[in-house]
């Protein structure tokens, strides 16, 4: 395995900005069935100008916001545990936002249509403090997998128990399809709820690129090299909680996305973690924008929810680099 990156790293980096400029232009013509924006002299430009601003902009900035904190905390995450396997939701802060946005649906506390979004985003934060309360002041790697493991288990215990005990099946439904992901229906008070956080969580993850190549070293180079490894683990973890926290909060889980591009990505542009993580963040939005264009298009029906169609489409990928592998290293 070489850890060489492309002779032109540019055409990479141009080919995604395209492809993302692409795809988000895509996400804002498109609607259900792939119907293209109505022109404003057959509908009217105020209708125009509601199916644009009000319906698909927010879903489009959501799909880009989304795919890009799944993209680059996947790829932090793999580099920081030096783990292929690694992913979003290994920190606990998914598992504990659709907690949150259970528990919001299941007693019916507040109300409004941001009300899922603000549980969800207390309960990704209360799953960090608690992260962070089980490791300890100075955790390491595997105490804080450890932790976050622990409180995914726990979380998806309570979350079955209020399904369990939903007061009916009419709830139940709700809960699950919310938590089978999807960007419909949100509007920009869902896109305002998250872009904070994701901002910040972003801006922690990306500014850790150094750090993760020196690790890639061993802890003891890293500390030789002048970083500070638990430092760069608060950053990642402390970034992807907040991030994907933020995004479960308003989009529900949407899965494979974090752990299948940065495997897309290392052999374009190399496999050190510096160089992988902001074209890991651009294809994560590529993919995620497509994924929202493609649950659109059937005609008849109920509108495919984006969860399931990215382990669809993951799930099969994901193998097929396995098997790749494998022959590889044959």
């Amino acid at each position: 395995m070489t850890n060489a990156g492309p002779s032109r790293p540019w055409l990479v980096y141009a080919g995604l900005i395209a492809s993302v400029i692409g795809l988000f232009t895509l996400s804002l013509m498109i609607g259900r069935g792939g119907v293209w924006l109505p022109a404003s002299e057959n509908v009217g430009a105020d209708v125009a100008d509601i199916i644009l601003f009000e319906v698909r902009l927010p879903r489009a900035l959501l799909g880009l916001i989304g795919g890009a904190v799944l993209g680059a905390c996947g790829a932090a995450l793999q580099g920081l545990l030096r783990n292929p396997l690694a992913e979003p939701g290994l920190v606990g802060a998914s598992s504990g936002a659709a907690l949150g946005a259970v528990v919001v649906f299941y007693f019916g506390l507040f109300g409004g249509q941001m009300a899922v979004p603000m549980g969800g985003l207390v309960g990704a934060l209360v799953a960090l403090g608690l992260l962070y309360g089980l490791a300890g002041r100075r955790p390491d790697v595997m105490t804080l997998i450890l932790a976050g493991v622990a409180i995914n288990a726990f979380a998806g215990a309570l979350t079955s128990l209020a399904l369990n005990l939903a007061p009916s099946p009419f709830a139940a439904l709700e809960i699950v399809f919310w938590m089978l992901g999807s960007l419909a229906d949100r509007s920009m008070d869902h896109v305002w709820v998250a872009a904070p956080f994701a901002a910040i969580g972003l801006l922690l993850v990306l500014s850790t690129g150094r750090a993760l190549d020196a690790l890639s070293l061993g802890q003891d180079t890293a500390k030789s090299l002048g970083f500070s490894p638990g430092w760069a683990t608060l950053r990642v973890i402390l970034g992807t909680g907040l991030a994907v926290g933020a995004l479960v909060s308003v989009a529900g889980m949407i899965g494979f996305i974090g752990l299948v591009v940065p495997h897309l990505m290392r052999p374009l542009v190399g496999y050190h973690p510096s160089r992988l993580l902001l074209p890991s963040m651009l294809a994560g939005a590529a993919v995620m924008l497509a994924a929202d264009v493609v649950v659109r298009l059937p005609m008849q029906g109920p509108e495919l929810k984006l969860g399931v169609v990215t382990a669809l489409i993951g799930a099969p990928f994901f193998l097929m680099l396995i098997l790749r592998s494998r022959r590889a290293a044959a």
